[in-house]
């Protein structure tokens, strides 16, 4: 299968934060530690962790990570889950907590035109 083809299966999870600053460093610290995990798992393609320099758009931090497939994405979730449960982290209850708001989705790509 060539490169083009598997990138046109691929699925991004892109996740969008509106994030205080005096929540910024606990928020990218468990993006980190959950990235690092999400980089060892098999059908991961690559991953960003963004901050806003500039404009005004209303999203300050967002992550992106490239799957190779859904079934890739479908193999991750219960791994993630587990890992976060062992340190008992829960991501909507620190969002709650820390007044960010969210806006999470998967994503393909549009057929090229």
């Amino acid at each position: 299968m060539s490169t083009k083809n598997q990138r046109n299966g691929s699925v991004f999870r892109v996740d969008k934060f509106v994030v205080p600053a005096a929540a910024r460093d606990e928020i990218l610290g468990k993006a980190r530690m959950t990235h690092e995990l999400l980089r060892q798992q098999e059908g991961f393609a690559q991953d960003f962790l963004l901050e806003q320099v500039s404009g005004p758009g209303e999203f300050n931090i967002v992550t992106m990570v490239e799957w190779e497939s859904q079934a890739a994405v479908d193999k991750v979730v219960p791994i993630v889950k587990a890992a976060h449960e062992r340190i008992a982290f829960s991501a909507q209850e620190t969002i709650a907590r820390l007044g960010v708001k969210a806006d999470i989705a998967n994503y393909q790509r549009l057929a090229e035109l």
